[in-house]
């Protein structure tokens, strides 16, 4: 039982504090990203923001070198997790345990797929607490995900010693 408790102390060093050019580079993506998803949103009256998105931003801008920050693992992670939800609202309703199973089958899904977006984690919850229709995966999730990856691409490549993404398939 000692030893338990003793893996819960950590002990490992702090990661390395990011340089302030990083950081006003990743603040600025986020803001240009969900600015744009935002505006589009409010110019075409279409659901095209999701919560999660925010949380997306971090990883495209702030990490963008992460397999966690891939196009690939942004948009399909927040499609299937948003399916996934969706599946299991129109099975069995909005209860405590069917968020519960959508949220492990998203997880379960995109590890088997390799994409695995920790941001589109929140989406089966999402669903649940909102209970919209199957068209939530198009708008706002796969529009969405394509617009702010569409932004990241663009952005994430301005300067000579910058490069994204890492692959694409």
């Amino acid at each position: 039982m000692k030893t338990f408790f003793a893996r819960m102390r950590g002990g490992g060093a702090l990661p390395p504090r990011a340089t302030p050019t990083q950081i006003l580079w990743a603040g600025i993506g986020g803001l240009l990203a969900i600015g744009t998803i935002a505006y589009l949103a409010y110019a075409t009256r279409q659901p095209l923001i999701l919560g999660s998105f925010g949380a997306s931003c971090v990883l495209a801008f702030g990490f963008p070198e992460s397999p966690f920050s891939q196009p690939r693992n942004i948009i399909a992670g927040h499609v299937l997790s948003s399916l996934s939800g969706l599946l299991f609202l129109g099975l069995f309703g909005s209860t405590w345990w069917s968020v519960a199973l959508a949220l492990a089958t998203a997880i379960m899904v995109m590890q088997a797929t390799r994409t695995v977006h920790p941001p589109a984690g929140s989406n089966p919850v999402i669903v649940m607490m909102t209970q919209p229709g199957w068209s939530f995966v198009l708008t706002p999730t796969l529009i969405g995900a394509t617009i702010l990856v569409a932004v990241a691409v663009l952005y994430n490549n301005q300067g000579k010693s910058r490069s994204y993404p890492k692959y694409w398939f």
